[in-house]
């Protein structure tokens, strides 16, 4: 699909409408269930259509409000955050070179072209600099300082060039919130998002010097993270609280560049496809913790899965996005099925 129909969706998704219910029938929804558990590693399965959560199912001794590790699902939270510290004047745009936010956190050693790199080219990916995820991943996580780490590798494209996905570039973010806020990037995600979405966020992994993991590692509830995806089709209001811009949706949305990996195209902290011919958001994490949001059918689809090695990575994603498919459709027909009586 053109970007410029993405965005087009977008915006008017964000606009304020009532969509028609739209009932799932008993024998898609059974389809859709026993073909989620027959997936190797899934754990659970959440669908919300219309804000009407209409499947609700843990595999394999899961359940949906127990807490899962999301992986690189954190990414799209800390999206949110930055989005939330924008709203809030503490980060001035994702134009601000992230050195500014640092501050004396910055290697004295480091490239001069790191002055460069703006908060908007972390959430997109295109710092320029060397991945820390992947073979390098090991090494950075074992290292004394992720934050220096991070900032001192070289680089190898130019910034706000080609996708380079790295978890060191959200762990640069978190490090930014927490220098430009004077807390934590715990402390601030149950703030801005735990609070008012009124979900646990439990402590999670933090680096050598006390920051957050920055895109890894965060447990959440499969719950936390429907209300999380409902938050975003409903353009940042959840119960007549407005907690995210519908800007900075907007923004996170726009494809900026395209994954190497399975050739969608990635906004802010989140991936854009088309499914079943409708415009998809997601947020991925290894081993298939998935967050999808299907603003034209009014749904949020969340499937938690083994988080553990091996993984199968994007052939596992494709069987899952081909359950996401199917609920399109089902839903798509329903419509179709209202129309014509």
């Amino acid at each position: 699909m053109p970007a410029w129909r993405l965005c087009l969706v977008g915006l008017l998704t964000l606009l304020p409408f009532e969509p028609a219910a739209a009932a799932l029938a008993a024998d898609k929804r059974e389809s859709v269930v026993e073909r989620a558990g027959a997936l190797p590693r899934s754990h659970t399965l959440l669908v919300a259509i219309d804000g009407e959560t209409v499947i609700d199912e843990g595999f394999r001794g899961h359940a949906t409000d127990e807490t899962a590790n999301i992986k690189s699902l954190s990414k799209t939270l800390i999206s949110a955050l930055v989005g939330a510290a924008i709203d809030r004047g503490v980060i001035e745009s994702v134009d601000q070179p992230v050195v500014e936010l640092l501050g004396a956190r910055v290697p004295a050693d480091v490239d001069p072209r790191v002055s460069d790199i703006t908060v908007g080219n972390l959430l997109s990916m295109q710092a320029g600099l060397e991945r820390t995820s992947g073979g390098n991943y090991g090494a950075w996580v074992t290292s004394a300082n992720w934050v220096g780490d991070a900032l001192t590798r070289p680089f190898v494209a130019e910034i706000g060039g080609r996708m380079l996905y790295s978890t060191g570039n959200s762990h640069l973010l978190s490090a930014a919130l927490t220098e430009a806020t004077g807390r934590s990037t715990l402390a601030l995600a149950r703030d801005w998002l735990g609070d008012p979405l009124d979900v646990a966020v439990p402590p999670w992994t933090r680096d050598p010097q006390g920051i957050y993991f920055g895109g890894n590692e965060m447990g959440l509830t499969p719950r936390a993270l429907l209300r999380f995806g409902e938050l975003y089709r409903q353009g940042g209001v959840h119960e007549g609280q407005a907690i995210i811009s519908a800007q900075w949706i907007e923004q996170s949305w726009q494809p900026r560049t395209r994954s190497f990996f399975n050739g969608d195209d990635y906004g802010y902290g989140w991936f854009i496809t088309e499914l079943a011919g409708e415009p998809v958001y997601y947020g991925w994490g290894y081993g298939g913790q998935l967050l999808y949001v299907i603003p034209s059918r009014a749904m949020t689809v969340v499937m938690t899965s083994d988080p553990t090695p091996p993984s199968n990575g994007s052939a596992y994603n494709t069987r899952v996005e081909a359950l996401v498919s199917e609920l399109i459709e089902a839903t798509g027909n329903q419509d179709n099925e209202e129309r014509t009586m």
